[in-house]
């Protein structure tokens, strides 16, 4: 990253920052007067005592902006890249062998370097001069583990010394890391590794300053059993083949460490474009290369609305079903559950949002996870253009109605002591062990929404390439985002937005009374025919669902009223065999409509799509459902204990706190 791995905010408009938010903004200036500098701040600047909001238009530094998740500190070293030069052990479920990092020494005085670990055993640490390959022994402690964070590894630097060379192995509970027996595969013949490093998990894989805050290239060779194939999202060496068992690859675009993936396992590839592929097991391949064969349009349409592409190749690696989420937008390589192969592209806007990813989160990326809406709430708001490019403005809207619902649900379902959630930009440092917003993909999107309707399409979009354009491969914070809207849009287009509106949707839980949202005209009808049948006035049999995609039926039975009349439900299972879908958004709507009106003979479909898939946005709230009633936790908790050792780490983690809460 260049020229340095923090990003600052060098341009303010004294007036209008000190018109926002008065006093607090006058005193947060005084102490950031320096942030806009390379060089470590002076002595005589102090950490913030008081939390700041985030719409606040703020020089921000890791010193007054702090990643309250991460032990590292960016004010004394910056990893600039790194080595990952590692064995895959299937049978000891390990990787082992060392990280070497290249660092900056930002504040000449520090002596120590903290690094982010969890459940990584330290074998040895050395240090060496800038360019040398002399290292030498240094001192280190592991601290104790925190649950949360893990353990800081404390290096003593010696004064010269610009590399740190780790040797080191993960432990089979790495919660990065998935490992996987061949009968938890679809073709059954092979073991399979992958990774999942978002958001705090990267720490678990290796020994790194795991904040987005810093962002390094790197180099890696992975060592595999013969027979399997290994990939990672960095560009692979031309020599990469099945048949060998050493594998390197780089990346030469600076990433944050959330973004470092990697996988093993019986691969086969195909491409679906020049620049597009997918790599499957070998009985997935065909079906996924068909479901995503529209990934180099959606690249193309992206490209023409906010800049070019800028990480080479855009592929897909299709996982095992007990990948924890829908996606993940690892550079060049997207991690993509096998759930959304639905064989009519029904769910491809799960794709379209991953693509988008490329230039919202991994080009410019939050620098806290504070200032995660800048990730997901952009890249919603894209994947809803690109969609609307690809497949039509109604298909957009269809896509928009869906997301409002899971807004309203989301916030719903908030308990008092969770309201904060439903900021986009909440402050995480009195909320440990949190996530941050729920709402931060469909209120992010809806405020990028609202900008587009005061200031037009084609403003905001001049606004956001510009924005991608000035900040490429650089990370970035809620203030600095308010401060360009402000000096860029709002200066521009004076009166069409102020202080209040921005602190309304970025501070305050919920949405905002004057919110604007996109209406569907085919959504409208969905609703007008669901309302007459719950009123008698419709018959299941006259029901007019010919041409329904999948976003109508999320839309008729997310918004169904509950509880619905079992005789009604049972008339509406038999004509569109709903408990037996296969479509797995389909299934879970229904599954949630009908625990909520207490269906009866779900439990074998139920437990199959439970223990098949280990999604956790599908899997999580049906739990929950079932959690509600004592015959439902009886069945929840014997169904959990027998799909557990199938599902990752991140939803072991999660379903296990809902189990002992709820005991």
């Amino acid at each position: 990253m260049e020229p340095s791995a923090v990003s600052y905010v060098c341009r303010l408009s004294l007036a209008s920052k000190t018109a926002l938010r008065g006093p607090l903004v006058m005193a947060a200036l005084a102490m950031l007067a320096v942030g806009c500098q390379s060089a470590p701040p002076s002595k005589s600047v102090v950490p913030a005592t008081e939390s700041l909001p985030a719409s606040a238009p703020l020089v921000t530094t890791p010193r007054n902006w702090p990643d309250t998740t991460s032990h590292a500190d960016p004010l004394s070293f910056v990893t600039r890249s790194f080595h990952l030069d590692l064995d895959v052990d299937f049978e000891k479920s390990q990787l082992r062998g060392t990280a070497t990092l290249e660092l900056d020494r930002v504040d000449p005085n520090s002596r120590e370097l903290v690094l982010d670990t969890r459940d990584l055993q330290i074998d040895s640490v050395e240090t060496a001069p800038a360019g040398s390959d002399d290292f030498r022994t240094t001192r280190f402690v592991l601290d104790r583990r925190d649950d949360v964070l893990g353990s800081a590894l404390r290096i003593a630097m010696p004064r010269d010394a610009a590399r740190v060379r780790i040797a080191y192995a993960t432990t089979p509970q790495a919660s990065g890391l998935q490992w996987l027996h061949p009968s938890q595969t679809v073709g059954k013949r092979s073991p399979f590794l992958f990774s999942q490093a978002q958001a705090l998990h990267a720490r678990s894989m290796a020994p790194l300053q795991d904040t987005p805050w810093i962002r390094a290239t790197y180099t890696a060779t992975l060592r595999v059993p013969a027979g399997l194939v290994a990939v990672m999202a960095a560009e692979g060496d031309a020599g990469n083949r099945r048949g060998q068992t050493t594998f390197h690859f780089r990346m030469p675009q600076p990433i944050p460490s959330y973004l470092l993936a990697l996988a093993v396992g019986d691969l086969e590839f195909q491409a679906v474009g020049p620049r597009t592929g997918v790599w499957a097991e070998p009985s997935e391949l065909a079906a996924a290369a068909w479901e995503f064969g529209d990934a180099e349009a959606m690249m193309t349409q992206t490209e023409a609305l906010y800049g070019p592409y800028r990480w080479g190749r855009y592929d897909v690696l299709v996982l095992p079903p007990s990948f924890p989420y829908g996606g993940m937008e690892n550079p060049r390589l997207t991690f993509m559950t096998p759930t959304v192969i639905a064989g009519d592209k029904s769910l491809v806007g799960v794709l379209a949002h991953e693509l988008a990813h490329s230039w919202s989160g991994n080009l410019v990326t939050n620098a806290t996870w504070r200032d995660g809406w800048l990730n997901e709430g952009f890249t919603t708001y894209f994947e809803r253009r690109v969609m609307e490019a690809v497949y039509g403005e109604e298909r957009a809207r269809l896509e928009w109605g869906v997301g409002h619902q899971d807004l309203r649900l989301a916030l719903a379902e908030l308990k008092p002591d969770e309201a904060w959630q439903g900021s986009l930009a909440p402050d995480l440092s009195s909320h440990e062990g949190e996530e941050g917003s729920a709402v931060a993909y469909e209120k992010g999107a809806l405020f990028l929404y609202q900008l587009e309707r005061r200031f037009g399409r084609a403003q905001l979009d001049a606004f956001l390439q510009g924005w991608f354009d000035r900040h490429a491969f650089t990370s970035v914070t809620t203030p600095q985002f308010v401060a360009e809207l402000q000096d860029g849009l709002m200066q521009q287009s004076p009166g069409k937005i102020d202080a209040a509106f921005l602190a309304t949707w970025i501070d305050d839980p919920g949405l905002p009374a004057d919110a604007e949202f996109v209406q569907s005209d085919t959504l409208a009808r969905v609703d007008e025919q669901r309302m007459r049948w719950e009123q008698g006035a419709l018959t299941t049999a006259a029901l007019q669902t010919a041409g329904w995609t999948m976003h109508e039926w999320l839309h008729f039975l997310n918004r169904a009223t509950r509880p619905q009349p079992v005789a009604r439900l049972q008339e509406l299972d038999r004509r569109f065999q709903l408990t037996g879908s296969r479509n797995a958004e389909i299934a879970h709507a229904w599954f949630r409509l009908a625990l909520a009106s207490g269906y009866p003979g779900l439990e074998p479909a139920l437990e199959s799509y439970l223990t098949g898939i280990g999604r956790m946005k599908l899997i999580g709230p049906l739990y929950e459902d079932l959690l509600k009633t004592p015959q439902g936790a009886a069945f929840a908790r014997r169904v959990y204990a027998q799909a557990r050792p199938g599902y990752h780490a991140i939803v072991q983690r999660r379903l296990d706190h809902l189990m002992q809460e709820t005991s």
